[in-house]
């Protein structure tokens, strides 16, 4: 079986940034591609950051199952594909999510204790909004309700394994694969029970 880290953090934290950064030293890993009813922004590619559906058919793959979770962000919806998920973990991939809090409880529930959770952080709220202003993807009424938003995930930390305040990338980075190696490590109820049991 293979393991599950999460990331969490508010937009404009820098969790792609980190996640390049550290892609081609964390071995065989299956990076979840989220699907979503907003349009690309900028240079996004379908199939590439997100999967992009209309809302009439995210809502049809909700009343299908197909979701392991989703949320509503924003007036858009965010979800997570099963299938694609249950594959990787039977050929013994690390699983790689990049999702919100919402998303992170709704896994947390499904998942239990083959996750792992990291939340990203800029510093401050300061850092932060200069990140979503110097970025330039969002009109004034989006960063508002990203700042805000941020100010809410950030009382979640506590509710994570770990959490990186990401000012300084290459040590993000060296704490972020320290993650990885622990959360390779992490053993599940399941085989410790198995364990015992053997061992008596």
């Amino acid at each position: 079986m293979g393991v599950v880290l999460v990331l969490s953090g508010p937009s404009g934290s820098g969790k792609s940034s980190l996640i390049n950064s550290v892609k081609d030293e964390l071995g065989d890993y299956y990076f979840s591609i989220s699907t979503t009813s907003r349009e690309p922004r900028g240079q996004e590619v379908d199939g590439r950051e997100y999967f992009f559906v209309s809302k009439d058919e995210f809502k049809k793959d909700i009343a299908e199952g197909a979701f392991l979770e989703y949320a509503k962000v924003h007036g858009n919806y965010y979800g997570t594909s099963l299938k694609n998920v249950y594959d990787a973990l039977s050929e013994n991939k690390m699983v790689l999510f990049d999702i919100d809090v919402q998303g992170h409880d709704s896994l947390k529930n499904i998942l239990g204790d083959i996750m792992t959770s990291v939340f990203i952080t800029p510093p401050t709220s300061q850092t932060l909004e200069k990140r979503l202003r110097t970025r330039a993807t969002d009109d004034e009424d989006v960063i508002q309700k990203r700042l805000l938003q941020a100010n809410d995930e950030i009382k979640k930390i506590h509710e994570y394994d770990y959490f990186i305040i990401n000012d300084d990338l290459d040590k993000a980075k060296d704490e972020f694969l320290n993650i990885v190696k622990a959360a390779k490590l992490k053993k599940p109820k399941q085989f410790k029970d198995y364990f015992i049991k053997e061992w008596i």
